[in-house]
């Protein structure tokens, strides 16, 4: 590694830190519908998120049992490139902010 890079991966995670500060971390959830297939979501969180197959399930009988499932958490800007993805897929998704952060 050169000393170009160390740096910019030791000024890279303290602006990361800072961007979280300042925007919080939002997180984007999917709500159960009475529309789409179990199979369907699964295939759609593996699509989006790269999900396993496995991960996947889980996150989709959250849905189908809890009603509900956070799928991602992060930055406000990539959590509404997510929702609006999964609403082009045609999944109910909405954003929360998370206080915890």
């Amino acid at each position: 590694m050169t000393k170009a890079q160390a740096k910019t991966q030791e000024t890279s995670a303290p602006q990361a830190d800072t961007e979280l500060a300042l925007q919080g971390v939002w997180r984007v959830v999917v709500l159960n519908d009475p529309v789409n297939l179990m199979s369907y979501v699964v295939l759609v969180f593996k699509k989006v998120f790269g999900f396993d197959e496995q991960t996947a399930r889980r996150h989709m009988m959250e849905v189908h049992e809890q009603g509900r499932s956070v799928v991602w958490s992060g930055l406000r800007e990539k959590a509404e490139a997510y929702a609006f993805t999964l609403q082009q897929w045609h999944l109910t998704t909405v954003l929360e902010a998370d206080e915890a952060h």
